[in-house]
């Protein structure tokens, strides 16, 4: 798949998303996005002649080799896309919240155009929650209506795999720390400038498109906590107040018997 279906699907003045451009350098860096679009699934991508070779994962990948993880082999992305964390607005393609779950390098164990062509692509992942070696094997028999684009996503038994792994405990993005729930309501992850270059692994400017609306959220996070403190203190003084005047009734039947008085 090239470059033109993904310019096909998307409005560039109406989407953050990065426009279509071929890579130049032979990098080999993945990337998995967890993506809540119409449903819940990951996205994940491997870095090859220039640009993102994509499959959509609805269980997302597996450290447990018992997992036989169907992915769906989608349209090539730009490399640019490798660090894009936002939201995508409403209307447009895909449209959901996007998280960086997962970011490193990964290496074809034999010749990658070969594999690729047999259908049996295998390969080592060195990420930040992805270790050790995968395979994605092309589903060779095809249901009706199959477009021919099911894979397998596998992880092979070694040093890193994790019997029972549950994916839901690592809700979070290797950039910014976030939830998911976090990044879709912070309005400002939308923020992506689109003409920037595609961060490297290791690099020490990868999260400083993200600086600005950190900080944003920051704020607002702790502007949230000081009128949440305001709040619990006066709510302790009026609880104490209470019980001053519980804990002493006479001075209350003084001050209304004051009150008739004056009456």
């Amino acid at each position: 798949m090239a470059l033109e279906e993904y310019k096909r699907k998307r409005d560039f003045k109406q989407t953050p998303e990065p426009p279509p451009k071929l890579a130049k350098g032979g990098q080999r860096r993945f990337v998995v996005q967890k993506h809540r679009a119409s449903r819940l699934h990951y996205d994940f991508r491997l870095e090859m002649d220039g640009v993102l070779k994509s499959w959509a994962v609805p269980k997302g990948p597996s450290l447990d080799p018992a997992d036989k993880r169907l992915a769906m082999q989608v349209e090539d992305h730009p490399v640019s896309y490798f660090d894009f964390e936002g939201i995508i607005p409403a209307g447009n393609y895909g449209a959901g919240t996007v998280m960086v779950w997962d970011v490193g390098t990964w290496e074809p164990q034999g010749d990658v155009h070969e594999m690729m062509r047999k259908g049996d692509l295998k390969f080592r992942l060195n990420g930040q929650k992805l270790k050790g070696d995968f395979a994605l094997i092309h589903m060779k028999a095809r249901r009706p209506g199959s477009k021919g684009t099911e894979w397998l996503l596998i992880k092979h038994r070694d040093a890193y795999d994790q019997p029972g792994y549950d994916i839901d405990k690592y809700d979070f993005s290797v950039l910014t720390k976030r939830s998911l729930k976090q990044i879709a309501g912070d309005e400002d992850s939308a923020a992506w400038k689109s003409s920037r270059k595609a961060s490297t692994v290791g690099g020490s400017n990868k999260n400083d498109w993200l600086a600005e609306s950190i900080a944003k959220a920051d704020a607002k996070k702790a502007k949230a906590t000081k009128t949440s403190s305001g709040v619990k203190a006066a709510s302790i003084a009026a609880k104490r107040t209470t019980k001053r005047a519980l804990s002493d009734p006479s001075g209350a039947v003084k001050k209304n018997s004051a009150l008739r008085t004056r009456a």
